[in-house]
């Protein structure tokens, strides 16, 4: 069985660390040369580092950052932000990342996901999904930060951009992002059965036994996290060792 992965997230605004609620209310959560560092060396799976406001400001990632951060890890890393063309993605992979994180860029040009993919191989494109339940009880896709509703279904989207290449979905509950009280597990569990990919939770870690719950009833593949871990609330070892005591295989 495959091991599951824990993935804290850097996002990233002016160069620093931040993290809000809900996609708002952002506020400074460190060094990210120094987090990622820490993490590296605690045991994570991955990192994964979120320009946020680089779609908004019609601007490309930060590489300079990018390629600080990975001369720090020794661990897989994802750079989402501003990726649109297959420029962008050489530049964030000549300067350290593995993988890509695209979003809007995708949703408004699909074609993007089929030449990325056959360009630079499925594993390393990832898509994320920025998704909201709304009061009709269907999941919708958010673009540009979750500012933009879309009127797609968040399982349309998904199946269509595997099918374009994608090799994992990276997919964030806005409802639940921030809240801490525990992860989307119904719309994760029903990517995770329906897709041949990969599954990362995002939005709503707060403890460990969100985790557990998100591996088991959520049948993702992966779980990401931010503020339990920038906050010093919830540490990788603590956290993956109460995994591996639950029999959830994990890498310690």
């Amino acid at each position: 069985m495959l091991t599951k992965r824990i993935i804290p997230c850097l996002d990233i605004k002016d160069g620093r660390t931040v993290k809000g609620v809900n996609f708002e209310q952002l506020r400074d959560a460190g060094d990210p040369i120094e987090l990622g560092a820490l993490y590296a060396s605690q045991g994570a799976d991955e990192l994964v580092f979120l320009d946020i406001t680089a779609t908004i400001e019609k601007r490309k990632t930060l590489s300079e950052l990018v390629n600080k951060i990975a001369h720090h890890i020794n661990i897989p890393f994802t750079v989402g932000g501003g990726i649109k063309t297959e420029e962008d993605v050489s530049i964030l992979l000549q300067n350290g990342a593995d993988k890509i994180s695209i979003n809007t860029a995708a949703f408004l040009n699909p074609n993007i996901i089929q030449s990325f993919a056959k360009n630079f191989g499925s594993q390393c494109v990832v898509l994320a999904i920025d998704t909201k339940c709304e009061s009709d009880g269907q999941w919708y896709v958010y673009l540009n930060g979750g500012r933009q509703k879309t009127d797609t279904l968040t399982t349309e989207w998904a199946k269509k951009a595997v099918d374009l290449g994608v090799g994992e979905i990276l997919l964030t509950s806005m409802n639940h992002d921030g809240t801490k009280k525990g992860f989307a597990l119904d719309i994760t569990a029903t990517l995770s059965e329906s897709l041949s990919v990969p599954i990362i939770a995002s939005g709503g870690g707060g403890n460990e036994a969100h985790f557990y719950d998100v591996f088991t009833n959520g049948k993702a593949d992966a779980a990401l996290a931010a503020s339990i871990f920038h906050y010093k609330e919830l540490a990788i070892p603590t956290l993956k060792n109460y995994l591996h005591e639950k029999g959830i295989p994990i890498r310690l």
